[in-house]
């Protein structure tokens, strides 16, 4: 599997194999594909493991392509070599990324790295296309995703504005819960404070501060290993 990658690119090649059919039952677009769309997608999906740390797509690569997250974590962001890093946003399970880039074929403008060991599922930009020109479900699957998704980056805009940490962090968590682009988080999200930290560009300090403040205000539930989303309307659109 051609992930572009940080580390050699065969490792990551002799990790890729077919989707077993749990993995294929987590991709939220297949289920709505009629019997021949579906067969041709299955048939063209693969699976791969990347390490904490890696990269699955990097400024000035060519797509090969489409992403989805199976299980773990990733942030996306600019290019550090041109300044400070900048997250755009962070993608939780169940999130396909770079419809955008794979339907004009271009390089990536966008780096997407691991924050921890994840497992991601790659659809051919070939097959992609396909499905374009041969489904209308896939269509709206992906024209629904493009508009969230667009929805989701001018919020972002608004967040980079925001000088309140407790709301910065509960902007971000909103976004990782989101009902469509992240489908496949249910009511737990498995993060730490460290991760979220580096999605929300705070120091795990502050934001270990925050998640407190918003527990008190019942909207979130502090767990092992994770955090529970109590109330998804006030993180999204309450002023503190």
């Amino acid at each position: 599997m051609n992930f572009p990658s940080s580390s050699p690119a065969h490792v990551l090649r002799e990790r890729a194999r077919a989707p077993t059919d749990r993995e294929l039952a987590e991709i939220p677009w297949l289920a709505g594909l009629d019997e021949h769309a579906r067969a041709r997608a299955e048939q063209a999906l693969v699976v791969g493991d990347t390490p904490a740390g890696d990269y699955i797509c990097r400024v000035g690569r060519p797509v090969t392509y489409w992403f989805g997250l199976l299980d773990g974590l990733l942030k996306m962001s600019n290019d550090d070599s041109l300044g400070p890093v900048i997250t755009f946003t962070g993608v939780a399970p169940g999130g396909w990324f770079g419809e955008g880039t794979v339907l004009k074929r271009e390089h990536y403008r966008y780096n997407i790295q691991a924050l921890r060991k994840s497992r991601v599922a790659g659809l051919p930009v070939d097959t992609f296309h396909w499905l374009l020109d041969h489904s209308i479900a896939f269509n709206r699957f992906v024209m629904n995703h493009l508009n969230e998704r667009l929805g989701q980056f001018i919020a972002a805009r608004e967040i980079d504005r925001i000088n309140n940490p407790d709301l910065r962090v509960a902007r971000n968590l909103a976004a990782l819960f989101h009902p469509l682009l992240s489908p496949n988080v249910g009511g737990v999200l498995r993060i730490t404070q460290q991760e979220l930290a580096y999605l929300v560009g705070l120091s795990r300090q502050r934001v270990n501060e925050a998640l407190s403040a918003l527990a008190l205000r019942g909207w979130i539930q502090i767990e092992y290993g994770g955090l529970r989303v109590l109330d998804l309307q006030a993180l999204r659109s309450a002023e503190l």
